[in-house]
């Protein structure tokens, strides 16, 4: 499942970053806020005109704005797949 498609609320792991998909000055920024692989990110808010906007995401303990095509970029397993493999 990608990020821009997890529901709210909802922790998940990051499993792949299709980076690619993303130029690098994009690249770098998302890494800089903590985004790569086995990390843990939930989706707290879609913004814009019906929710198709910007998505907060929490990360870590940080809160992150992104656009939904770098979330488009993010593949996630969700939580009930991390509390087991927990």
């Amino acid at each position: 499942m990608r990020l821009d498609q997890l529901p709210l609320r909802q922790p998940a792991c990051i499993d792949r970053v299709n980076w690619s998909q993303l130029s690098d000055l994009e690249g770098q920024r998302l890494q800089e806020l903590g985004i790569s692989e086995g990390v843990i990110v939930e989706a707290l808010h879609h913004g814009g005109l019906f929710g198709r906007g910007p998505i907060a995401c929490r990360v870590g303990r940080m809160i992150v704005a992104m656009r939904r095509l770098h979330a488009a970029a993010i593949t996630v397993r969700p939580s009930a797949e991390v509390k087991d493999a927990a």
